[in-house]
């Protein structure tokens, strides 16, 4: 499999974990006290920097840092608002659409060099 494709299934999990240890606290854990929740999130957060590491290590040798980095960010977008919407049953809001668009953007300026 290319390295970039491990990269982005490590970091989909990744985020994941990432998603849950910020915010699912917010919901399961919000009549505890925040050191409680701080807790409970460091221990799921150990686990989405198992699956982060290696995502960016491998990741970097195909891509650059920045790249990476984009990446991330649009995965972490594509994660967060499922999250969002289905477990914390915020509204979907057409601004996760305008984000979503200007990510696009920061993809294309990133990745042009590629595309070409």
């Amino acid at each position: 499999m290319p390295p970039i494709l491990i990269s982005i299934s490590l970091l989909v999990c990744s985020n994941v974990f990432m998603t849950f240890a910020w915010y699912a606290h917010l919901k399961e854990l919000n009549n505890k006290p925040w050191i409680i929740a701080a807790l409970v999130s460091w221990g799921i957060a150990l686990l989405e920097y198992l699956f982060q590491v290696p995502a960016n290590r491998i990741g970097y040798t195909a891509l650059t840092i920045g790249q990476l980095k984009i990446m991330q960010e649009v995965i972490a977008l594509s994660v967060f608002v499922p999250f969002s919407v289905m477990y914390l049953k915020e509204p979907l809001k057409l601004d996760y659409l305008w984000a979503g668009l200007c990510l696009v953007g920061a993809v294309f300026f990133m990745f042009r060099s590629k595309f070409a």
